[in-house]
């Protein structure tokens, strides 16, 4: 149920460089464990924009104040947390990004659990799941659909 708040309806924006080109989009997401979670455990998102999928090696991650960086490193992030009322920055590298108007974003976000043990929490920390499989998803355990407009 929660789902379908993770994404700030009027966030969806290019991304651009210091010299003014348009290099991805970004939008603000929202935490969906309720006792929000150490960044190590943030998977990634499956992220489809009108039926392109972009997958985790595409992604950065804004969270607390920091430069957006890499699932790869925020999973040695042990002790910086992601608190549940706090917004963060996805941003998807998309040379010339998104055009003006309205856009199908299908969306999960892949936390691990972030308490108890699963038999799948050793494996998973050496090997993340891929997000979109429904591995690892945590509180998000469907993909849901969004439909955004481009903010400029």
């Amino acid at each position: 149920m929660f789902d379908n708040f993770l994404i700030r309806k009027d966030s969806l924006k290019n991304d651009y460089d210091a010299k003014g080109n348009i290099i991805g989009f970004q939008m603000a997401v929202r935490n969906a464990n309720y006792r929000g979670v150490y960044l190590s455990l943030h998977n990634g998102y499956y992220i489809k924009a009108d039926g392109v999928l972009y997958k985790r090696d595409v992604q950065t991650f804004e969270i607390n104040g920091r430069e957006p960086r890499t699932f790869e490193q925020i999973k040695k992030c042990v002790w910086e947390h992601w608190d549940f009322d706090d917004e963060a920055i996805l941003h998807i590298y998309k040379p010339g990004g998104l055009k003006p108007g309205k856009h199908t974003i299908d969306f999960q976000q892949s936390i691990l659990a972030a308490y108890g043990y699963l038999p799948t929490d050793e494996e998973w920390v050496k090997n993340p799941p891929e997000p979109g499989t429904g591995a690892g998803s945590d509180k998000t355990k469907n993909i849901v659909t969004y439909e955004l407009e481009l903010q400029e």
